[in-house]
């Protein structure tokens, strides 16, 4: 272990830095290091920064950080942890940094509560048809039976990540006698009653929930996993809401579906991102396409600052980091 009070450099944009880190939290964080952290806002390569990282003992990262090459390691040859202020390390952390037995941590247990947030209020409106009923309300009041209400939904969610667990438990204790559907093949049958759902194969949650939302990891084999075939099983009238990755639903085939208005959906992620202009999806009063905001925005962002220092003060202790990743992992997070 290094010394009570190790070196730190930061690794980020400047402007998120900022964001990251307000004037209370960098007192708290600069209280635990010596000297203050020096603070890196581009390339990891040049001869500034090699000298900062030098004798960096923890490296605390965030949006807009290079990746974390050979070169940028053997530039840094006391390096310990890395502690990543945001999401994802899928970008940033190499197979060199495993090699080098770096610890690792994330941010995304703090990332996650705005997400399941937003997840949860694009599933209200879902279930209370809003976005079909404010288009009718531009033709006339709409009438008593027209109208929609969120007790007794089929929600299906795939994947019971960070976010998806969370959307699950703020679901069971909702008091809506929501039916949550989940499917997630590394969850067992057991594991997913615990946490309130019925598991079930990925077909099946499509033929029989109103609302979708999906929660996976960007992955090969999840590529377009809401393809044309599986949106065609989603009832009539149902949504879809994906807050994970643009990839996992196939755009297109979600396109037509919704221009029919067979289909309705809360999209914060599509692939490509952004869609080109005058896109359907960005036309159709049944859609709404919000700009990958779900995650932590404004002043939001600062709660993932506060969780970084507290990784660095559980490192400096010595103590197990609660955000901490390996590398068998991270081939199934997002």
């Amino acid at each position: 272990m290094p010394t009570d009070r190790p070196t730190a450099v930061l690794a980020m944009g400047a402007e998120v830095a900022e964001a990251l880190f307000p004037p209370g939290l960098r007192r708290r964080l600069t209280a635990s290091f010596a000297p203050d952290p020096v603070e890196l806002n581009g390339s990891l390569t040049t001869p500034g920064a090699r000298a900062a990282l030098a004798g960096a003992d923890i490296l605390i990262t965030g949006w807009r950080c290079p990746p974390l090459t050979a070169e940028v390691l053997a530039a840094a040859p006391r390096l310990r942890a890395v502690i990543h202020a945001a999401g994802t390390v899928k970008s940033l952390v190499t197979q060199a940094v495993w090699e080098r037995g770096v610890a690792v941590s994330s941010a995304a247990d703090a990332n996650a509560r705005p997400v399941a947030d937003f997840t949860v209020a694009a599933i209200t409106l879902a279930a209370k048809k809003a976005l079909p009923t404010a288009a009718r309300y531009r033709d006339g009041w709409p009438s008593f039976a027209e109208r929609e209400g969120a007790y007794g939904r089929s929600v299906g969610i795939i994947g019971a990540s960070r976010i998806g667990r969370r959307v699950i438990a703020r679901l069971a204790s909702s008091g809506n006698d929501t039916r949550i559907l989940l499917s997630d093949p590394y969850v067992s049958r057991a594991d997913a009653e615990a946490l309130g759902a019925r598991l079930c194969d990925l077909d099946e949650l499509c033929r029989s929930s109103s609302i979708v939302s999906v929660h996976a990891p960007k992955l090969p084999e999840t590529h377009q996993l809401l393809d044309a075939r599986r949106l065609a099983l989603v009832p009539d009238g149902g949504t879809v809401i994906n807050t994970s990755r643009g990839t996992l639903v196939d755009t297109e085939a979600l396109a037509g579906e919704c221009a029919t208005g067979r289909l309705n959906a809360f999209l914060d992620v599509t692939d490509p991102e952004p869609l080109p202009p005058g896109h359907a999806l960005l036309k159709l009063p049944n859609v709404l396409v919000t700009p990958h905001i779900a995650g932590a925005q404004g002043s939001e962002v600062s709660r993932l600052g506060l969780y970084a220092i507290e990784e660095a003060e559980r490192w400096i202790r010595g103590e197990p980091l609660h955000g901490a990743i390996t590398a068998a992992e991270l081939t199934r997070l997002a």
